[in-house]
């Protein structure tokens, strides 16, 4: 099977490449609506590993927290308050928003003179999977089976575009790419919604297998992902909300609370959550876990306080029934 995907060093240069394709976006198991929203980023969208959140990541994370699941719309002034609280300016946030509106992710609703953002089913779907990684599924997998999902592709060499956003739904999953054409993820993966949209199934071929001897599953593991770089952004994250690092200087409860949420978003969506038995002694990630729900902890009850003042809302419409079918059209 060919993908034209070379092993080892480059594999994890183009695993990388792709996450950062992905960037600026909230992590989702809708995988295919996800990518397909971060297909062709702009350079607003899009963040180096460790850089802060651009406009896009920590406007969704405001929706996720502040909006998601609260039955509410959030004026557009309370949104360009709350940016302009991190240092985005009013051009900035009102261009993205405009880039989220067409993307399917935000729903105008004019009230007056005001304009309410509300969310889409499209981005309740991603925030709901990006609620899920943060706080339901933890930064390592301490109960893996020893089960692989293994995926192997070929298609045509005019499938250019397929298969990128292939490539890039497997990645965003948890896949890493191992040899040749060869994906491999450390759990039982629902293929399916990978596909979805891209006419590919007839190109792919998919196992569940175990690891025998003499397989060296920590090489495997090291060829596959790149932990060197997934690593570095856990101890970037800890030595920025350390007590001396750079974000303890924003003083702005709600935007630090906002900053905190967006930058480990911005570090489990990237993170495949390899088995702990195959990771370094020294990995970091739960360490950084830690830190990030104590600190979350600290700041969540007066940021909420300081929103319900400061956050215009008015209650989400309800949802249109569909009407009844029509006897007379069978």
């Amino acid at each position: 099977m060919r993908d034209n995907t070379a092993s080892s060093a480059p594999a994890r240069a183009r695993h990388q490449a792709g996450l950062d394709d992905l960037a600026g976006t909230a992590a989702t198991s809708h995988v295919s609506d996800a990518v397909d929203v971060a297909e062709a980023p702009s350079a607003a969208d899009t963040a180096e590993p460790g850089s802060p959140p651009r406009p896009q990541a920590l406007l969704l994370t405001f929706f996720g927290v502040h909006v998601f699941g609260r039955g509410v719309r959030v004026a557009t002034s309370s949104v360009l308050d709350v940016l302009g609280r991190l240092g985005v300016s009013e051009h900035a946030t009102r261009s993205t928003l405009s880039r989220m509106a067409r993307r399917g992710l935000l729903e105008r609703d004019r009230r007056g003179r005001q304009v309410y953002l509300g969310l889409t089913d499209r981005s309740k779907a991603i925030l709901h999977d990006g609620e899920t990684r943060v706080w339901r599924i933890g930064a390592v997998n301490t109960h893996w089976d020893g089960t692989w999902t293994l995926l192997g592709f070929s298609m045509p060499e005019s499938w250019q575009r397929q298969r990128h956003l292939l490539r890039s739904r497997l990645l965003w999953a948890g896949f890493g790419s191992l040899q040749g054409g060869l994906w491999i993820a450390p759990s039982t993966i629902e293929v399916e919604p990978l596909l979805q949209g891209l006419d590919a199934a007839d190109h792919v071929k998919v196992f569940q297998a175990r690891a025998l001897p003499p397989t060296d599953v920590g090489e495997l593991v090291h060829d596959a992902w790149d932990l060197d770089s997934l690593a570095a952004q856990y101890r970037r994250f800890l030595a920025d909300w350390s007590a001396d690092g750079p974000r303890a200087h924003t003083t702005d409860v709600l935007a630090r609370h906002l900053l905190l949420q967006a930058d480990w978003l911005q570090i489990v969506r990237r993170d495949p959550r390899l088995p702990r038995e195959h990771l370094p002694g020294d990995w970091p990630a739960e360490r950084a876990q830690q830190t990030f729900r104590l600190l979350n902890a600290e700041l969540e009850p007066a940021a909420r306080a300081l929103a319900a003042d400061v956050l215009d809302t008015v209650a989400e419409p309800p949802a249109t029934p569909h009407p009844p079918p029509d006897p007379a059209s069978h």
